[in-house]
């Protein structure tokens, strides 16, 4: 019986307890089943009396002694019983409890899964890049935690598109035509340019092509080495997301929305809603009805469509797609685009609590013995996503940028990185499922077929066995948060604590038996609470796009 489960059956026992009239009829609240820190305090607890005590009109203690009557009925409880100021601590039987093991294997990928936002369609947008350069530390960190998002969200039933947003419009993409070009043809690039080696790649690249390209006059090469030089270059970025496993359902180019008249239909929503306006020959938006700082030009003076003009257009589009709720994750010098875009789904009738939600990610640096360094070789002082990948690898780079609140500035210390050691927090997680693997293979060798094997769940009654299951039956709430608050550093920081608690069992509690030992039902339970735990270390890890090796 897990904690979902369990909050069932108090909700039912306290609906049990109204219906015979020894309950007021009052709305029963969420149920919140815990984890107690002491095994002292039972299996869990539940603090639901506390919440019921007002509503009721009872003290908490009279609540939790019917409550506590109530669940001591319910098959696989052992025990109820009040405490304090009004918990219930509820100790599970072993059956029970070593049930959720088979529970776990038969569900596999799937374990860990919910529902807690079953019907939600969310749009989940990182990265946005300039397709001018190469990927540097600041998307990386968004590669990592952003797909990561996703994946919690989904896993928590939600429908999920993530979205690459494509920033191919406007003044930068031509000073990097220019700059290929200029590279191309053996002249310095302008000041204001894009500098590094992969300019010079590009530029070769082109004119290996394209050898004819350096012969058109100067205003048609510009437009051909910008238009060659994005395509090889958003090549690139695309490449070398797939290699980090971040994947993208949309990449949605911003040029798009002008050339199909996205921009136009969402200036006519806005419009509808009454908060656009005209001043000095330009057209505004009036975000400061909605807590932006101040009002936005959309269209210049000069008829010229502002960036913004697109920000809102995307916004719109998006809505029209189908998503109720948009995600914008940004970077640390985007903060001022958290109000900006929460005014925008205003100011187009929606609710900006509800369709709109805007994360910004800390800065993150390098190092390596204490001194900040610099990876790059082509891309001039930039960190790169493939610079981090080949130093480090994508398990260690992934989980180490999504062990952490996004919102915090982050320091990456490459040794530490990649240590095979158990201070390394993804090693240790890793090694904990390939220990797991290979338990189990010795299990096979010997000729042990566990999973058709009579499994008697109430064998696995040994405190550290108790303590694992908890840590085991705690993983589908804790994915639930880390879906609901935007922070799959939960399910990194949970993988820990079970590799810790996986590692704590084994060493107490004989799996396999020895070879002058017969083989008995609790080494058979044993290797299905084995193969529960390794199924629950690889569902997490798949969550923060680590693999999960079967060997190390």
């Amino acid at each position: 019986m897990n904690p979902d489960a369990l909050a069932v059956h108090v909700t039912a026992a306290l609906n049990d307890l109204i219906a015979a009239g020894r309950l007021p009829e009052v709305d029963v609240p969420e149920v919140r089943i815990e984890r107690p820190k002491s095994r002292d305090h039972g299996d869990y607890a539940t603090n639901v009396a506390l919440a019921l005590a007002k509503p009721a009109g009872m003290p908490p203690r009279d609540i939790a002694t019917l409550l506590a009557e109530g669940l001591a009925q319910v098959a696989g409880i052992a025990s109820a019983e009040v405490a304090g100021p009004g918990f219930v601590n509820i100790r599970l039987d072993s059956a029970a409890q070593g049930e959720l093991a088979r529970t776990v294997v038969e569900a596999a990928d799937t374990w860990g899964h919910g529902t807690s936002l079953a019907g939600r369609t969310v749009n989940v947008e990182f990265i946005s890049a300039n397709p001018t350069g190469p990927l540097h530390l600041g998307h990386t960190r968004w590669a990592a935690v952003g797909d990561a998002i996703a994946r919690v969200l989904a896993a928590a039933g939600a429908s999920v598109a993530t979205e690459f947003y494509i920033n191919d419009r406007g003044v930068q993409m031509d000073k990097f035509g220019a700059s290929v070009m200029a590279a191309a043809n053996g002249r310095p690039v302008p000041e204001d340019g894009y500098h590094g080696g992969y300019i010079l790649d590009l530029a070769a690249a082109i004119v290996m092509a394209k050898p004819d390209i350096t012969s058109l006059p100067e205003d048609q090469q510009l437009v051909a080495f910008r238009e060659a030089a994005y395509a090889l270059q958003l090549k690139q970025q695309q490449q070398v997301l797939a290699l980090f496993r971040t994947h993208f359902d949309v990449w949605f180019s911003e040029r798009s929305l002008h050339e199909s008249g996205a921009v136009e239909r969402g200036m006519a929503k806005l419009r509808e809603q009454g908060h656009v306006f005209e001043q000095q020959g330009a057209i505004w938006l009036r975000t400061t009805d909605f807590g932006d700082d101040k009002d936005r030009v959309l269209i210049k003076a000069d008829g010229e469509y502002t960036y913004f003009a697109s920000d809102t257009a995307y916004y719109v589009d998006k809505r029209a797609r189908g998503f109720d709720l948009n995600i914008y994750l940004l970077g640390a010098d985007h903060h001022g685009y958290v109000n900006r875009l929460r005014a925008v789904a205003a100011c187009a009738g929606d609710d900006m609590d509800e369709n709109v939600e805007v994360l910004i990610g800390q800065l993150v640096k390098i190092t390596r013995g204490g001194e900040e360094v610099k990876l790059s070789k082509r891309a001039g002082t930039i960190v790169t996503l493939d610079d981090l990948v080949e130093e480090v690898g994508v398990d260690a780079a992934r989980y180490t940028l999504a062990r952490y609140p996004a919102d915090s500035p982050l320091t990456l210390d490459l040794e530490e990185m990649t240590k095979a050691t158990n201070d390394n927090p993804v090693f240790y997680v890793q090694y904990a499922h390939a220990r797991i693997s290979s338990v189990l293979r010795n299990a096979e060798e010997l000729g042990i077929d566990w999973r058709a094997a009579d499994f008697d769940p109430s064998l696995l009654d040994h405190e550290r066995e108790n303590n694992l299951l908890g840590m085991i039956g705690e993983f589908p709430r804790i994915v639930a948060s880390a879906a609901e608050l935007r922070e799959p550093h939960r399910v990194a920081r949970y993988l820990e604590d079970l590799a810790t608690a996986y590692h704590r069992f084994y060493d107490m509690c004989r799996v396999l038996p020895r070879a002058d030992e017969e083989l008995a039902s609790i080494h058979i339970a044993r290797l299905w609470l084995c193969a529960a735990s390794r199924q629950t270390i690889a569902n997490g890890l798949d969550l923060l796009g680590v693999s999960a090796p079967d060997r190390m």
